[in-house]
């Protein structure tokens, strides 16, 4: 009897501590799916910026033994060298952002709360924090530096769905972006 009282209560205190680690974690898991979906927002912003007609020309200078040359052109838009200029500065908008947490669930996303045409915003959903926006603005710059390559694979390309494809699928960033709403900033 005295075994099994204690066994259950080494059982309790193991849930106890998984439990409350999970929940350490999950805001740290938060901070690093919004600044990527932020992220990923704040580069297509970007990139609609540029005309689209605007070309580039990419490849190789060198002439072939055949005479030819491997130039290409692609929109600048979407170009290796642009979105890497992108992604110098993304990272410093996250200061536009502010905390958001879902009462029903308690996860925490990050919300635009200044306009870039310089409208009002209804900020009554937002908190603003500057140790928030802080903490953002490392966790982008975190993503940026960590995951380059990919970044530049999503946006050299028109992509559907770039927030799940980036921050769920391929980085592992949002473990529930699947279920959040694809919203329009």
């Amino acid at each position: 009897m005295m075994r099994d009282a204690a066994l259950l209560l080494t059982s309790c205190a193991l849930l106890c501590v998984l439990l409350s680690s999970s929940q350490a974690a999950r805001p740290g898991q938060d901070m690093r799916c919004g600044a990527c979906r932020a992220l990923v927002d704040e580069m297509e912003w970007a990139i609609s910026q540029i005309d689209p007609k605007k070309m580039i020309q990419t490849g190789s200078f060198r002439i072939n033994p055949d005479g030819s040359q491997s130039i290409r052109e692609v929109p600048l838009a979407r170009s290796e060298g642009n979105l890497l200029e992108l992604m110098e500065s993304v990272c410093e908008r996250m200061e536009d952002y502010g905390e958001h947490t879902d009462p029903s669930t308690n996860r925490k996303s990050y919300i635009r709360v200044k306009s870039r045409s310089g409208e009002a915003m209804d900020l009554s959903e937002a908190t603003l924090d500057s140790r928030v926006t802080a903490s953002l603005k490392f966790a982008c710059e975190t993503i940026v530096e960590h995951n380059e390559d990919e970044v530049i694979e999503f946006f050299g390309h028109e992509t559907d769905n770039v927030k799940d494809k980036l921050c769920s699928k391929r980085t592992d960033l949002c473990d529930h972006a699947l279920k959040m709403p694809h919203d329009e900033l």
